[in-house]
C-alpha cells in the first residue's frame, strides 16, 4: 500500500522524491508529502489527494536540500487529510511509515503525559515522539531509533532523517518491505525496487526486524538484536524508465491487453514446446508423497487458488484446501505431515500471505510461492518459487498477474499430475499444447473487445449485477464480480451456478443483469439449465460462451460473447479476460478512477 522514499544524494532531492512517489502511485494512496533538510533544519510539504496537489504546494513553496523522504499515505489511523499526511516530524526528527503500530495508544497516552503535543490521529506521530524524547535525553539518533524500535509492536517500515545531520538516514523494517539502494557517494530507501530503478539498480532486501545506517558513502544493516549483519547485495532487472501507458487511455486497459504476450513469457520460461514437457525448479518435495497440499492467497490470488484446487484434485488427483490468508493463521489449521503449502502473491509482499507462509513453516510444511516480484519477503522465505512473469502491474485491480498466475499453475498442475501417474505422455502432451494455444486466442479475443463495450452501457445502469459459474468458472464468477466491485463500485456477487436455487434466485428480476461464464465443458448442460431458470424470471443474462455454448442455449439471452473454442482445461485462463474487460468498460462509463479505484491498495501490507 503505502509508499516510501528516502534519498542522501548530490543533488536536490525534492524533485527526485516527487518522482520516486510517482512510480509508487500503483500502491495506492489519498495523501503524499516530503521532508528534506535544509539549512540543517526539517522543512516538509504535504498535501491531501492526489501527487498533483504535492507538486502545487512544491511550485508554491519549493524545498531546497540534498537528503530527504518522501511518503504516498493509504489513510489507516486518521483521515486522509494534510495533518495526518507524512512525514511526521518534530524539530529533531522526522519519520515516514508504511504499517500499523499496535500499541499506539498506550504510548501516544504516556507521550501526552511526558508533555508532548501530537498533531495528527495517526499511529506514525507517536514514533517521531518517542525517538523525539531520546534524543531529548541525550542519545545519538542511533542510539535513540534502536530504544524506540523495542517500543514498537506492529508491522512498520520507517525512513528517518535527523535535523543537523545531512549525511545521516536510518531505516527499519517489521512486516512491511523495505529496500535499500546503493550509488556512488550516495545512499537510498524504497518501498520496492520500482521507486529505486531510477537511482540505482544496487540493491539489498532488509530481512524482517532488520535496521539500518545510511551515510552518503556506507551503510551497515543490523537485525532485531542490534548485533551488524551482511545482507545480500542484488542487481535489479528492472530499468529507470518510467512505466507509461503506451497509448492506452489507462493502464489498467493496457495490462489487459498485454495478457498474450505476457501468458506466452511465462509458458516460455516453463514449457518446452518441442517435447511438450514442463520444466519446473526443485519443489523441495517429491510428488509422490505429499499428502496434501494446501492453497493459500488472498483477493484475486486467492481465485487464483480455487481455480487450482479444481485442477489439482481432478488431473493431479492431489488432496487439496484452498483458504484466505487473512483466516487461515488465525484457525490454527492442522497441516499433516507430508504436507505442502503454496502461497500466491503479486507483490510477495501481502502481510496476511507471509503471515500464513510463517505458521505453515512452523508446522513443518515444504513452502512453495508463485510470485511476480521474485527478490520479495515470500520469495526470499519459500523453500521454491516459480515466478509470473508479468511484469510490473500498475492498475490497482489485478488483470495479467492473474492470469499468469493461472498459467503458472496449470503447468504445476501438469508437472505433479505426470509425476505421480495421473496422467501419461499423451494426456501431458495434449495439455501443454491446450496451454500453448493461450496467447493465440486470447490475441484473438482481444481484437474484437467493442462487443463487451457495448454491452457495458447496460450493465452501467444496474445497482447489482450477479455472476454464475460452475466448476472452475465458479471462481471465474467470483472474479468478475470482484472486478466489477473494485473498479466500478457496482454491488455484484459471484455464485456457483448450482446454488441459484438455493437463494440467490430470489434476487433476480429484470433489472438485475446476470453475467454468466459458460465455456463448453463437462458441466455446460448443467449451466445451461440454470441459465434457463434465471431467463424464465425475466433475468437479463450476459453470456459468455464459445459458438457451440451460445448456439446450445438458443434465444433469450439479452446478450451473447462468442470466446474461441479452448479445450475445457484452459477456459479459466482466457474467460478471465472478458470479465475483466466488461469491469474496465462499466467503469470507463461510470467514470471512476479506474487505476487507483477508492479505498484500495496495490499492495496490502498491513492487516
Amino acid at each position: 500500500m503505502c509508499g516510501i522514499i528516502g534519498i542522501i544524494g548530490k543533488g536536490e532531492a525534492a524533485p527526485l522524491l516527487v518522482d520516486a512517489l510517482k512510480r509508487l502511485e500503483y500502491r495506492g494512496y489519498d495523501s503524499a508529502g516530503i521532508a528534506t533538510l535544509n539549512d540543517h533544519h526539517i522543512e516538509r510539504r504535504r498535501a491531501e489527494g492526489k501527487l498533483s496537489n504535492l507538486q502545487s504546494r512544491l511550485e508554491d513553496a519549493p524545498l531546497s536540500g540534498t537528503t530527504g523522504i518522501g511518503h504516498t499515505r493509504w489513510a489507516t489511523h486518521g483521515v486522509p487529510n494534510e495533518v495526518n499526511a507524512h512525514p511526521h516530524a518534530t524539530a529533531r526528527v522526522a519519520v515516514v511509515h508504511n504499517g500499523i503500530i499496535e500499541n499506539f495508544r498506550e504510548l501516544r497516552a504516556e507521550l501526552v503525559e511526558a508533555g508532548h503535543e501530537l498533531a495528527s490521529e495517526t499511529d506514525t506521530e507517536v514514533i517521531v515522539h518517542l525517538i523525539d524524547r531520546m534524543l531529548e535525553d541525550g542519545l545519538s539518533p542511533e542510539d535513540a531509533t534502536a530504544a524506540a524500535l523495542k517500543r514498537l509492536e506492529g508491522a512498520f517500515a520507517l525512513a528517518i532523517i535527523f535535523a543537523g545531520d545531512e549525511k545521516l538516514m536510518i531505516g527499519a523494517r517489521k512486516g512491511s518491505p523495505l529496500a535499500l539502494g546503493i550509488g556512488k557517494d550516495e545512499m537510498f530507501l524504497g518501498s520496492d525496487a520500482i521507486a529505486l530503478a531510477p537511482l540505482t539498480k544496487v540493491i539489498v532486501y532488509l530481512d524482517d526486524g532488520d535496521w539500518v545506517v545510511l551515510t552518503d558513502k556506507d551503510y551497515t544493516i543490523y537485525d532485531s538484536d542490534d548485533a551488524a549483519v551482511d545482507r545480500e547485495v542484488r542487481v535489479t532487472e528492472l530499468t529507470g524508465a518510467a512505466i507509461g501507458k503506451g497509448g492506452y487511455r489507462h493502464f489498467m486497459l493496457k495490462e489487459i491487453y498485454e495478457q498474450p504476450q505476457v501468458i506466452g513469457d511465462t509458458l516460455h520460461a516453463l514449457v518446452n514446446p518441442n517435447s511438450r514437457a514442463v520444466t519446473l525448479p526443485p519443489l523441495g518435495f517429491n510428488a509422490k508423497d505429499v499428502t496434501k497440499l494446501t492453497l493459500i492467497a488472498c483477493g484475486t490470488s486467492y481465485y487464483a487458488c480455487l481455480v487450482a484446487k479444481y485442477w489439482l484434485e481432478q488431473i493431479a488427483r492431489i488432496p487439496c484446501e484452498v483458504d484466505i490468508a487473512s483466516e487461515f493463521r488465525y484457525r490454527e489449521g492442522v497441516m499433516p505431515k507430508g504436507g505442502a503449502a503454496l502461497f500466491i502473491s503479486q507483490s510477495g509482499e501481502t502481510i496476511d500471505t507471509l503471515a500464513a507462509l510463517r505458521y505453515a513453516r512452523s508446522q513443518n510444511q515444504k513452502i512453495l510461492s508463485i510470485v511476480n516480484v521474485p527478490e520479495s519477503a515470500i520469495a526470499r522465505e519459500s523453500d521454491a518459487v516459480l515466478q509470473t512473469y508479468a511484469g510490473p502491474e500498475i492498475g490497482v485491480a489485478s488483470t495479467k498477474a492473474f492470469t499468469t498466475q493461472l498459467t503458472v499453475l496449470a503447468c504445476l498442475v501438469l508437472s505433479l499430475a505426470y509425476e505421480r501417474g495421473a496422467i501419461d505422455d499423451a494426456e501431458r502432451g495434449r495439455l501443454v499444447g491446450a496451454l500453448t494455444e493461450v496467447p493465440a486466442r486470447a490475441a484473438e479475443f482481444l481484437n474484437h473487445d467493442e462487443r463487451l463495450a457495448a454491452i457495458a452501457h447496460g450493465i452501467a445502469e444496474a445497482r447489482d449485477v450477479l455472476y454464475l459459474g460452475r466448476g472452475v468458472s465458479y471462481p471465474i464468477a467470483l472474479e468478475g464480480a470482484l472486478k466489477l466491485k473494485e473498479i466500478s463500485y457496482i454491488h455484484a456477487e459471484g455464485y456457483a451456478a448450482g446454488e441459484m436455487k438455493h437463494g440467490p434466485i430470489a434476487l433476480i428480476d429484470e433489472s438485475v443483469p446476470v453475467v454468466v461464464v459458460s465455456p463448453t465443458d463437462t458441466l455446460a448442460d448443467k449451466t445451461i439449465s440454470n441459465v434457463q431458470e434465471v431467463m424464465a424470471r425475466g433475468g437479463k443474462v450476459v453470456f459468455l460462451s464459445d459458438a457451440a455454448g451460445v448456439t446450445k442455449l438458443g434465444d433469450g439471452a439479452a446478450e451473447s460473447v462468442i470466446l474461441p473454442a479452448v479445450d475445457a482445461f484452459v477456459s479459466p485462463i482466457l474467460y478471465a479476460i472478458p470479465v475483466q474487460l466488461l469491469a474496465y468498460h462499466v467503469a470507463v462509463l461510470k467514470g471512476t478512477d479506474v487505476d487507483q479505484p477508492r479505498n484500495l491498495a496495490k499492495s496490502v501490507t498491513v492487516e
